[in-house]
């Protein structure tokens, strides 16, 4: 199958996703990427006193380094401004994801779910803007795709909803949204973590977040339009065209 992931950022793909997209690509599949921007807008930028610019083309330089760790089938990286995605007219950013789709004709599409995965309004334009031109291109005139997942991590409903500050935290997928659970290898894990070592500019970050170890053995997926009790251990399992309530 043709998986195509779409995300904001450079660094969102080995953020989370990059050791199941390992074992999709070792299991045979074609695993293609998309990115909106080149994430120059960083806060990284100051450190390193770089411009947008400069800081964009280094990230993109560091992005080609993971296309070759992980071996991507293809990866386009867009010029859209990072941080900067709400202030565009919409039509633009869906034309250049309707017609990165039609180039792949994937039968799979992942983005981040409707929280973004942090709440970063860059995540959630993306998420809003991948799922309209899924559906309006599923509707129409495509008959490839197949099946709409969100990449996730799984809230922890141990935690108050609103934290010691006063403020509310942010709630990221509920148990029963989960869908699809794919147990990583030991190869798949090594690989997330050659991924993220790509970034060099990003090392100070990585740490501080504990990105690896959050992230663990096992990648979560929502699947838009589906219910799967019990979550499916693959997102290209028992996948159908789906009947969409779309008014």
């Amino acid at each position: 199958m043709k998986i195509l992931y779409i995300f904001p950022h450079p660094d969102d793909e080995s953020f989370g996703p990059a050791g199941a997209i390992h074992q999709q690509l070792s299991d045979g599949h074609e695993v293609h990427l998309l990115t909106l921007t080149r994430g120059g807008a960083t806060q990284v930028r100051f450190k390193l006193n770089h411009s947008v610019q400069e800081m964009g083309e280094l990230r993109l330089r560091e992005m080609n380094k993971v296309k070759e760790v992980l071996n991507l089938t293809s990866m386009k990286v867009l010029d859209f401004p990072d941080s900067g995605l709400k202030e565009l007219d919409p039509r633009v950013l869906e034309k250049a994801v309707a017609d990165h789709i039609l180039n792949i004709q994937p039968d799979i599409v992942v983005t981040y779910p409707v929280h973004g995965g942090s709440g970063f309004h860059d995540h959630l334009v993306c998420f809003a803007i991948v799922k309209r031109v899924y559906l309006e291109l599923q509707e129409t005139i495509v008959p490839y795709l197949k099946r709409l997942a969100f990449f996730t991590m799984p809230d922890d409903s141990k935690k108050p909803s609103i934290q010691n500050d006063g403020w509310p935290r942010l709630k990221l997928s509920e148990e029963s949204l989960i869908d699809c659970v794919i147990e990583l290898r030991e190869e798949d894990v090594q690989k997330m973590k050659d991924a993220l070592l790509c970034y060099a500019s990003y090392q100070e970050v990585v740490a501080k977040m504990g990105v690896i170890g959050k992230i663990g053995s096992k990648v979560y997926f929502e699947i838009a339009f589906e219910d799967h009790k019990p979550a499916l251990n693959d997102i290209t399992s028992n996948v159908f065209q789906p009947v969409l309530n779309v008014l």
